[in-house]
């Protein structure tokens, strides 16, 4: 099963878009290999964009922190909320249809708490100066624990309607 069997893929960009309004976060649903499934793209900080623009970054932080994040959902059937490599928050919340797993919700680009970049990772990774990184990151919002919980809860309870309908 697939996740385009399921909705059309004007569909998961709508329902990309209203989790991203009612959040602020990025959020894209992935299929079961950690690929977008639609072209929506939210950007919600100056940081992101330039991380995943670069190959390094892109592998080594973006694409290595979905995927580990994905699989901790995949197994233990819940959301995670967890932070990437650079620091940003990274929420991701399965879906399963019959039991299958058959891909997730990615939300991310925020600091969870009181959280901050690393800058030091960032610049090791992509190469670009501390002093840049600081300038790109110097306005990301930061995000509760509590908040997540509940646009994750929301999102879980979006899917169970999407599938129940199916």
């Amino acid at each position: 099963m697939k996740l385009t069997d399921i909705l059309p893929s004007d569909k998961w960009v709508e329902f990309e878009k209203k989790i991203h309004e009612k959040s602020g976060l990025d959020t894209n649903v992935f299929n079961t290999d950690g690929y977008r499934i639609t072209e929506f793209k939210q950007w919600v900080n100056r940081l992101c964009p330039v991380i995943k623009d670069n190959d390094k970054g892109q592998s080594f932080i973006c694409a290595v922190a979905h995927m580990n994040i994905a699989a901790m959902a995949k197994n233990n059937g819940n959301y995670i909320i967890e932070e990437c490599d650079a620091g940003l928050v990274k929420l991701v919340v399965p879906i399963f249809y019959n039991d299958e797993f058959v891909g997730a919700v990615g939300a991310c680009g925020f600091l969870l708490d009181d959280g901050e970049v690393d800058l030091f990772m960032v610049n090791k990774t992509i190469g670009l100066d501390e002093s840049e990184i600081e300038t790109l990151s110097n306005d990301i919002k930061n995000v509760t624990t509590e908040k997540l919980e509940s646009i994750a809860d929301y999102i879980k309870n979006e899917i169970d309607k999407i599938l129940s309908a199916k």
